[in-house]
Formats: C-alpha cells, structure tokens, sequence
C-alpha cells in the first residue's frame, strides 16, 4: 500500500487553473498530472469536483484517465461521486460501443452503495446491448456488483439474464457470462446458478474453439464441474476438448488436462479411445517443462498429482525428467520426486545410474534427496533391492559425511522392508558411527545395533557410547536409544543388565521430557511385572514399510485433480485450507466409473470375489465401558495369574519396579508357579493341576498394599484345609510381625494357628507360607458362598482383601460332606 503525501497548496492551485482551462490539449495534461500525483502516493483528492468536471468529453483517452482518478477516490468521497452519475448513465447511451462499455466497467469497479442503486438500469441495458464488447463488459459488472450488493442482483433479475447470455451467439460473451455464474457460485456454493445440461454444454463447447485464450479457460473450468450423464457422452465432451492440448497457452493446457482427467474416470478401461486419449496427454504435459523454471515448477507440481492418479500417462517419458546441471533447486527437487512415482522394473536401471550421479553433485539438499531416492527405489521396486544397497554402500565408502548419514536413514528403511536380507552391511555401517552427527541419523543407527543387537559382538559398547551424552541428545536419539537398549537386554539379559538399570534411570528420574519418562516408566514396569509380555510388546515383529509412505490420501487426491491448473494443485492442499471466506469450501471428488463397472472408492475394494462372505466385525467398547474398565482395575474378584511360557535360558518372575531389582530376569527366580495355563485355554478361576492343588492367584496386588503381594490358593491334605501363601516384598522397606484373620464366612472357616513368618521379608524376597485352616469359626452366610474375607497385618499396616475357595475343599477324603457342611445344611434346615 502506497502512504499518502501532501501536496503543497501551490500546486494544487496550478493544477486547478489547467483542469480548468478552455484548451482541451491542456485540461488532458493536467489530468495526466494528477493521475502522476495519484500514482506515487500524493493526495490529490481536493481536486475532485475539478476532475469530475473534465468529464463531459468526447475524448475517450481523457475520459480514460478521469475514470481511473475516479474509482481511486470514490470511496473516500462517495459524497462527491455520485456528482459523477449523471455522466455514467449518459455514458451508457453513448453512439461509441467502447465508451458505453467504459461507464458501466467503471462504475462496477466503483465499490459505493449510494452509486449502486443507480447502476442498475444502465447495466440492465448494457446485458441487453447490441455490441458484444458491451455485452461482455456488463456480464462481468453483474458479478462485481454481486459482491457489493447480492439481494440487489436477484432482485433486478441479473442472474436470470447472466444465464441467458450463455446462449449468446458471440463466444466471448459466452466465456464471460460463465466467468460471472462461476465467480459467484463459488461465493454461494449452495445456489445452483450453473445448472449444466446437455444442451448448454454443448453451447460451451461450441464457443471453446472461437473464444480468446482466457474465455478457453473460463470454459474448461465450468466444464469440470460438469457431471456427464454415461460414458457416451464422457467420450464425446473429451473428443471435443482434446484439440485444447495443443494450445500454446500453458493455463489452457492444464485446464484441458484437468477436464480430461475428471472424465476418463467414466470410461470403461478396456475402450481402445481410453488408452489413445492416455496417449494424448503425455506430449502437452511434457512440452509444459520446455518452459522458464518457474512455469516448469507449476507444471510439475501437477504433473505430480497426475502420476500419483494415473502413472500409466508418463511411464515411458522418465528422461523427460532428468536433472539438468541449470534447473533451480525447487526444480530438481519435484523432478526427483516424480522420477521416484514413475520407477519400475522396466526402468530402474536408468534411474540408479542417474541419482548415483546426482549424489555426486555439490547442492548438498540436492544429495541428501537423491540418497533418500535411492532408497525409496530399493523400496518401490523389489528386484533392484539389491543393486540400490550395492550403491548406497559405495556412497558410503566416498566417507562424505552428509552422503553416509543419508544413506543409513534409507538403509534402515531398506532392512524394515526387507528383513534378514541384507544385514550382511550391518558391520560397514557400523564403521561410520563416530562421524554420525545428526539426530536422524543418529536414531536410525541406533535402532539397527537394537533390531540386530544378537549380530553384533559389541553391541553393548556401541549403545553405551551413546549413553554418555544422553542428555545432549535429541529426544528422538534418545527415545531410539532406550528402546534398543531395552531391546539388547532382552536378548542378552546376563551381560547388559547393569545399563538397562542405567537407561531407565537416565529417562525416567533425571529427564524432563514427559515422552521419554512415559516410556521409560512403561518399560520398566513391563520389565518388572510381566517380562515375557516385555519380550512379546518390544520384540514383536515389526509390520513391513508400505512402498510409497508419502503418497497423498486418495479422497484429497480426488479433490486436487478437480483443481489442476490452481494454487491448489500447486500447494496440494484443498482451497478451504489456505482461502479464506466462504470461497473455496466446496469439495469437489472425481465422478464414479459406469462403464466397467469398476468402483473408484479402492482399487483392492472386490479383488477376492464378491461371493466372499465379509468378516464379522470386531466389537470396539464404547468410551464409557473403556472408562469403566479403567475405573475397575484390580476391583475385580481376583484372577489366576498370567500363563508366563517357558523361558529358554532365563526364568522371569515378579521385582521392584523402581527399586533396581531385575535379579529375576538374569537367573534368579521368584517364579509364583512353575506349571501354567496354555494361552488358548478358557480362564477359569480354580483351574486344577495334574496334582490336584489349584494354581496360585493373586489375591493382593503390591500397588494395593505398600509394596506387599499376596498369592495364595487352597488344598486339602491328609484331611486338613491349607491355605497355601506366597508374600513378596515389592517395597523398599523390610515387613516384620505379621498376623491374619478371617472374617466370618459361610463355613465357619479360620486359622487353625498364627502365620508362621519367622524372619523379617526384605526388599525384593518372596516367601512360601502354609497355614492351616478349621471349621470351627464364627458363621455368616456370604454372597457367594464360598466367599473369604481376609485381613493381613505388618509392622506398616493393615491391608484387606477377598478370595474365593472351592466347595470341594470342604469334603472328607471318603467322599462325605465335611463337618462345616453338615453344620451348614441343618442350620439352614
């Protein structure tokens, strides 16, 4: 925006006396003055009424000029302007076309409400006039004014009379009656002002070939927005929009690409117009990057967007998009990019040889993208993973720094991709670890010395290196490196557990960063209460890397290829994303395929057979029950502790989460049962081992009790009742004087005789205690009836709990109903 300069008082009186003056040579160069004076910021508004005067002229370049002063100014002085109306209404009646379309231009580009209203009638006769520039000028005014004043245009009938000049004889009339319609169904999308027909299409169609190269465009654009009825008349509209790609206007060029790639969509694949129209559109879109850099760009940006939809267009033009020595950065970047959308097996030895080359060159981004090419090819195509490893490892052996970091970024892709392939280069690339610097690098290294850590001799030392400027890590470095040290330990449990101990210490007690003490607390806890489910969740086999992870959503995709040719193509983002207003929200998606009977949602959408019967869905709980799931963690009645499979070399049993306990998992084992429930066994509470004792469950979890944890489970020997017990101390502190009691229960059962822990239960120890039980308690029916209700005390507190006992253990060796139980049925009788 220009600021406003004064101008002195001077010269605006000289300016007065020559706009003024008699002679018309000198009132013209007078006006020329002050359009100057407009120009480079100096405020001429007080000579307004003097301008307005010079008016009344027949010379067309003086009104020109008067014109221009007037819609700078009008808005600042809408009082003044409409002095000026009178000579708009005689102007639009004027014998000269050009003149009679100059008034009604300027006085649309007047953006005034009290010159509005006075507009009306000379633009309603200007829509109507016999001159086709008039026409044409007016029909873009009636869109100018909509934006003014919207109820005011319905009201007079303009749209009415818009749509009617789509019927206009002449072609440009034609293009800006749909310019108009368009510019204002996008301001209303809900109108449906452009109610598209055959017949009106073929109006357009008509007009396309006489109209100028702008009109072309305004056509193509509306034509996209067109659904044909079948695949006929698909194929007819391309026929007809086909000549457009041999304009030398790139606009028009994309504009017919943009039409032509809607309405392939509705034609069957097998029609041999298909495949010749797929054949038509690579030469246009090839000779589009003929041009200077910055159209090439544009060009590009779409093209990318055509590749992702229909590679089959370009696949035999890859040289097209060779880097040459002289394209711009942005340049060879998209050309890259598109190389990689296009590489096959057919041509991937072209392509290697060319981004070898590329990572010679001195642009350093360059290099680092042509690396990651080379990589997303071994990738893409299957048969030349081998030859893309073969030449990133002679990348790597040219020691440029950048080039080595780039290429064990892509090497790591490569191995998720293809694992227990190529590890063979696992040794060269760890060679380079004293020169990674940069944190991706750092964190892709890392993760191959976890994933492979039973490859690697020394696998414990190169972690380690990096554990000694933990903190001056990324968080990305440093996250990689607590899970591949989680992961060496589980794998080499005997000889690395002194730096678990000192990772998780690292993330979890001296980090700030809530990502990283999150997983390290998760780690740990997985490590402390459950480590083969810490195997199973860390070690898990990893899913393959799909081939192109930067591919655009197919339903975004659809929506851009509506939009070739705009800022959104060039963006890949929808217009609603970067337009403000209510422009730009329709979203526009590509027409469904009818002749093939093809569906475009998915390509993979039937590709078994439709007589497949569908797989039942899973159920996924509503957020209330997940919430209630939450709520009722260890509430429930308690259940038999989790099958662990056997171990091979190592048992893992139960330690102090944050104690640095991990004994257990390196040979020493506190192991709750050693027989288990197989993983595809129904849960049942008094599941029974081949001996007859039910297997232990967990009665009182440590969170529950200050550290304490209560396994227990009940048997009957030699015609005693045993509770049989199993206390581990998860706390830091040692448990002394311990005690028990029973609530009354249904069976009148009770501790025959104290608990008989005789020595203190230090931190991190597990005892195995046998109590005997009777059945000459107090009784009180339960609900259910084997229920017991259990109270434990230590020298820390009281601690409470319930658990359940099986009918049987109340009957006699014989097979008779205990005492207890006879004791039950008679009262109850």
């Amino acid at each position: 925006m220009v600021c406003s300069v004064s101008i002195c008082a001077g010269e605006i009186f000289e300016l007065k006396a020559e706009l003024n003056s008699d002679k018309k040579e000198k009132k013209k160069e007078a006006v020329k003055k002050v359009i100057a004076s407009m120009t480079v910021g100096k405020d001429v508004s007080a000579l307004f009424p003097d301008v307005v005067n010079c008016m009344q002229t027949d010379n067309l370049e003086l009104k020109k000029l008067v014109y221009l002063y007037l819609m700078n100014y009008a808005k600042s002085q809408p009082d003044m302007a409409i002095m000026a109306v009178n000579t708009f209404v005689k102007d639009c009646e004027d014998a000269n076309p050009l003149i009679r379309a100059l008034a009604v231009r300027t006085m649309g580009c007047i953006r005034v409400d009290k010159i509005t209203e006075y507009l009306c009638e000379p633009l309603r006769k200007c829509l109507k006039d016999e001159d086709p520039y008039v026409r044409k000028t007016a029909a873009v005014c009636v869109a100018k004014l909509h934006d003014i004043n919207a109820q005011l245009v319905e009201d007079q009938g303009f749209l009415d009379t818009l749509k009617d000049l789509i019927s206009d004889s002449n072609p440009m009339v034609v293009a800006n009656a749909v310019a108009a319609l368009s510019e204002i169904a996008e301001s209303h999308p809900n109108s449906n002002l452009l109610d598209l027909n055959p017949q009106s299409i073929n109006k357009l169609l008509t007009a396309l070939n006489e109209c100028t190269e702008w009109g072309q465009i305004f056509i193509l654009d509306c034509l996209a927005n067109y659904t044909p009825r079948d695949d006929r008349e698909s194929q007819s509209i391309c026929e007809r929009v086909t000549p457009r790609l041999s304009h030398a206007n790139s606009a028009v060029v994309l504009s017919a690409v943009k039409v032509l790639m809607k309405f392939m969509e509705m034609l069957p694949k097998d029609l041999d117009y298909y495949s010749t129209l797929l054949k038509k559109l690579a030469p246009p879109l090839v000779t589009l990057l003929s041009a200077e850099p910055e159209l090439q760009y544009v060009a590009l940006r779409n093209i990318n967007l055509i590749v992702q939809k229909r590679p089959e267009i370009l696949k035999h033009e890859m040289k097209v998009f060779f880097v040459k020595y002289n394209d711009p950065i942005y340049v060879k970047l998209e050309k890259l990019d598109i190389m990689i959308r296009l590489a096959s097996q057919a041509n991937i030895a072209q392509v290697l040889a060319e981004l070898k080359e590329y990572a010679t060159e001195v642009d350093v981004d360059f290099v680092r993208k042509a690396v990651r090419a080379i990589g997303r090819c071994a990738i893409k195509v299957e048969q030349s993973a081998e030859r893309c490893v073969s030449t990133l490892l002679d990348l790597i052996q040219t020691k440029v720094n950048y080039v080595v970091q780039e290429a064990i970024v892509v090497i790591k892709d490569i191995f998720r991709k293809y694992p227990n392939k190529y590890e063979s280069v696992i040794a060269t690339l760890c060679e380079n670890l004293d020169s990674l610097d940069e944190p991706e690098a750092r964190a892709a290294m890392i993760w191959i010395v976890g994933e492979y850590a039973e490859r690697i001799d020394n696998a414990d030392e190169l972690l380690e290196s990096f554990l000694e400027g933990f903190h001056d890590e990324s968080t990305q470095v440093q996250l990689q490196l607590l899970t591949a040290i989680v992961k060496l330990f589980l794998k080499k449990p005997t000889e690395t557990q002194e730096l678990v101990q000192q990772v998780l210490s690292l993330a979890t007690q001296d980090s700030d960063n809530p990502d990283l003490r999150d997983r390290g607390y998760i780690y740990w806890r997985l490590l402390s209460t459950d480590p083969v489910a810490a195997k199973e969740v860390v070690l898990a086999e990893k899913p393959l890397i799909s081939e192109e992870t930067d591919l655009i959503e197919p339903t975004l995709l659809e929506e851009l290829i509506c939009h070739i040719g705009t800022l959104a193509s060039v963006y890949h983002k929808p217009p609603s994303a970067f337009v403000e207003g209510s422009r730009g929200v329709m979203h526009k998606r590509l027409p469904a395929r009818t002749g093939s009977g093809e569906s475009t949602e998915s390509p993979d959408v039937g590709a078994a057979g439709g007589s497949a019967p569908e797989a039942a869905p899973s159920i996924i709980p509503s957020q209330g029950d997940l919430l209630g799931d939450l709520l009722n963690l260890d509430m429930a009645p308690p259940t038999t502790s989790g099958p662990p499979p056997p171990s091979t070399g190592m048992q893992m049993g139960g330690m102090d989460l944050l104690g640095g306990g991990l004994d257990s998992l390196v040979g020493i084992s506190h192991s709750v049962d050693p027989y288990a429930a197989t993983p595809g066994q129904p849960v049942n509470p008094f599941w029974r081992r081949s001996d007859g004792i039910l297997c232990l469950q967990v009665w009182l979890p440590a969170m529950k009790a200050k550290g304490l944890e209560i396994s227990g489970t009940f048997a009957r020997r030699a015609g005693v009742i045993q509770m049989e017990l199993i206390l581990t101390n998860k706390a830091m502190s040692v448990m002394t004087d311990f005690a028990i009691q029973f609530n009354r229960n249904s069976f009148g059962l009770a501790p025959a005789g104290p608990l008989q822990v005789l020595t203190p239960l230090g931190p991190n120890q597990t005892i195995e205690v046998s109590l005997p039980l009777s059945t000459v308690g107090p009784v009180m029916k339960m609900d259910p009836l084997n229920n017991l209700q259990v109270a434990v005390k230590n020298n820390i507190d009281v601690f409470y709990f319930s658990c359940q006992y099986p009918i049987s253990m109340l009957f006699v060796e014989d097979g008779k109903m205990g005492e207890c139980l006879n004791k039950l049925l008679s009262e109850s009788v």
